[in-house]
């Protein structure tokens, strides 16, 4: 062990000794699965967002992303694993329910989009009639306008995360730390190394030809997560720095405020007078800044994200970069849960110095790396200016993880959090083991190495799995009531407006009300 790795793990000793079991057992989590609705054969299905699952404007846990075909299920913050597990099974055995009454479409168990039509006929989400339902969509049309309908197909499970006694500095410490070691929850749990063709005909694209209908990288992690992904230039102009929130705050409201040509070019509205986007900004609202983790705070109505940062700091972080496990029936477990719960302790309590430009752009470049050939023997990664072999820096990590992982079993009992840093392990000696490789292994072994048919086919197993599984007739109530309610709640909104669209449009993006509130929200 070098001084400076010496030092290192000392302090993060120290900081685990002053972590008390009453703060540990305060970690929650909760879940958002993005997922979108197939048909049959493979296809995107084209229908609505299915009635019975209420308002995707209002719902609290049931809505829809960028398409009206991509269902988003979301659970609130839980005291372990499996109790956000349970939540997400829940959801998603009533979201089937309602698939089944809407004919015979499925979720698509991949990050990676199944069969698409022409881009122009991928539908965009719909959110009714109200001000903020309708800014909603307008902010969908500017990212079709402004990245393709494609890239927004692709789909992905979001981990929230929150200990409590923690500050926004602490925060933003660990959100550093997470962006530099991001690589090895890629490298574990990364499952998109291929993708139907159709995802990318007439783009220019890395991958390799595996099939007519099948692309991929060889040694690929995380397709969804490289250069194929949520990637775009104007973004990459943004070199948002995690130094502070004032800082982060700072950079992002620029990017708010700060038009661009390119969007100046595609314009407000249309010659027919639709809307195209909700600005010609850099970015239209907060949540177009894509990253791998978010700092988050719950707003209140009338209220923008960056606002609510700055006027009552970090609530919780937002980890944006797993896939959906298709082995999984709910595309995440809880030995993966407790790992990333492991991960970001050690993100929060280790020495987290500022980042640099020069650290910034080290970053993205382990980032596309990974994602596109992380599991290449001897695969390399950048480092304080130099070269690190990615098994290696992986096996520091995982050293620092484990006086966590123990901690957390004494908390608990048992073995789970050290089980799940032993299975990591072996992911790290055999990348075989790994999700992206399995896949590529069973599309090879049953599936003549077709991404499409693998994927419809776990689909159609994960499908029926979850309907299989008993449901209540209280749980059903308490769900068709969610769906009613939220219903009544989206009509009461859309009773309730008063003032034009465009004067809404207008209040909303104005660079003052980055600092205080407006009467309605939009949320990304």
């Amino acid at each position: 062990m070098t001084p400076l790795q010496a030092s290192a793990d000392a302090i993060l000793q120290q900081r685990l000794k002053a972590m008390t079991p009453q703060q540990l057992q305060g970690m929650r989590r909760g879940l958002e699965k993005e997922s979108l609705r197939a048909q049959p054969g493979g296809a995107l299905a084209l229908t609505p967002h299915p009635a019975a699952l209420g308002s995707a404007l209002t719902h609290p846990s049931i809505t829809t992303d960028f398409s009206e075909s991509q269902v988003e299920l979301v659970t609130s913050a839980h005291a372990s694993p499996e109790a956000a597990l349970e939540e997400l099974t829940q959801l998603h055995q009533f979201t089937y329910q309602a698939l089944k009454e809407n004919g015979d479409e499925m979720l698509w168990v991949s990050s990676m989009p199944c069969g698409l039509p022409t881009d122009e006929t991928i539908p965009i989400a719909r959110f009714g009639s109200s001000n903020v339902g309708r800014a909603k969509s307008v902010y969908r049309v500017g990212l079709s306008h402004r990245y393709g309908r494609r890239m927004q197909t692709i789909s992905g499970i979001h981990y929230n995360w929150s200990l409590p006694g923690v500050s926004s500095e602490q925060y933003f410490a660990l959100i550093r730390n997470f962006r530099r070691h991001a690589f090895l929850l890629l490298y574990l749990f990364g499952a998109s190394p291929a993708v139907c063709s159709t995802f990318v005909a007439g783009r220019q694209h890395e991958l390799q030809k595996l099939t007519d209908t099948t692309m991929y990288m060889p040694h690929g992690t995380s397709l969804r997560m490289g250069r194929l992904g949520y990637q775009s230039d104007a973004q990459a102009s943004l070199a948002v720095s995690y130094n502070s929130l004032e800082g982060y705050a700072a950079s992002l409201q620029d990017a708010l405020s700060r038009p661009y040509p390119a969007y100046e070019k595609v314009g407000i509205r249309n010659p027919g007078g639709d809307y195209n986007q909700l600005a010609t900004t850099l970015l239209q609202i907060e949540n177009e800044f894509y990253g791998t983790i978010r700092p988050k705070r719950v707003i209140r109505a009338g209220e923008r994200p960056l606002h609510a940062l700055r006027e009552r700091g970090v609530e919780y972080i937002e980890v944006r970069l797993m896939d959906l496990d298709p082995f999984e029936p709910v595309g995440i477990n809880a030995q993966t849960m407790r790992f990333i719960d492991v991960f970001l302790l050690h993100c929060l309590m280790s020495d987290s110095p500022p980042d640099t430009p020069a650290e910034i752009a080290e970053i993205n470049h382990n980032q596309h790396q990974t994602a596109a050939r992380g599991r290449e023997p001897g695969a390399q990664l950048k480092r304080q200016g130099g070269e690190v072999a990615l098994a290696a820096w992986g096996a520091e990590i995982l050293a620092g993880c484990a006086p966590i992982a123990a901690a957390l079993d004494a908390d608990h009992g048992g073995t789970p959090y050290r089980d799940a840093l032993a299975a990591a392990s072996i992911g790290l000696a055999d990348a075989d083991t790994l999700p992206s490789a399995r896949v590529l292994a069973a599309m090879a072994q049953d599936f003549d190495n077709s991404f499409v048919q693998f994927i419809k086919a776990r689909s159609l197993t994960t499908q029926a799995a979850l309907q299989t599984l008993p449901v209540t007739d209280e749980q059903l109530a308490r769900f068709t009531g969610m769906s009613q309610q939220s219903v009544e709640a989206q009509k009461a909104i859309e009773a309730g407006d008063s003032m034009l669209f465009e004067d809404y449009r207008q209040l909303y993006v104005s660079p003052e009300h980055l600092q205080v509130r407006v009467r309605e929200a939009v949320h990304g």
